[in-house]
């Protein structure tokens, strides 16, 4: 990446978050928990990204949504622990790929335990791909126009000398 003289990281301690150390199967089995509590959060997080076209401004959304990730783990772990293990357990014993569709029985006990404890209803089948409306507090960044100097400065105009080949599907 090139920057120029101008370009600042943000400090040590802007960066400073508490991080969420799970492994894979604990990931992909509490996925649609963190999914549906932070939709609002990743959704601020994405569109100020978008929008700044400047990581480093988004530093606080983007602590919001891990911050928001680690407390669906701590309810989880607080409320739904042996039903959560079990779930992860069958999701990486019953098959290589870690299939969802061999451990409905555990997901259902798991959706059952999250839904009365954290409230935290799974979303159906598609709802991460509908299209939605998301409406920011934050106030839209003004619209910055960047220009560029011309690399030609002046192109020739006028009478162009005639081609030397002007049927190159004939030459050969």
């Amino acid at each position: 990446m090139v920057v120029s003289k101008n370009f600042s990281l943000p400090s040590d301690e802007e960066l400073t978050v508490q991080e969420i150390t799970v492994s894979y199967p604990l990931l992909q089995a509490a996925s649609f928990y963190i999914g549906k509590k932070c939709e609002w959060s990743n959704n601020e997080f994405t569109l100020c990204k978008q929008e700044t076209k400047d990581p480093r401004k988004c530093i606080n959304e983007g602590k919001n949504v891990t911050a928001c990730a680690l407390e669906v783990f701590q309810g989880i772990k607080k409320h739904c622990q042996t039903e959560f293990n079990q779930y992860v357990n069958c999701l990486e014993q019953s098959s290589g790929t870690m299939e969802l569709s061999h451990c409905r029985k555990t997901q259902a006990v798991i959706d059952d335990c999250v839904l009365k404890n954290l409230n935290i209803e799974r979303p159906p089948f598609g709802y991460f791909c509908e299209a939605k409306v998301h409406d920011s507090p934050r106030p839209k960044p003004a619209e910055q126009k960047l220009e560029f100097p011309d690399a030609v400065p002046e192109a020739k105009k006028g009478p162009y000398p005639e081609a030397k080949y002007p049927f190159r599907s004939y030459m050969f």
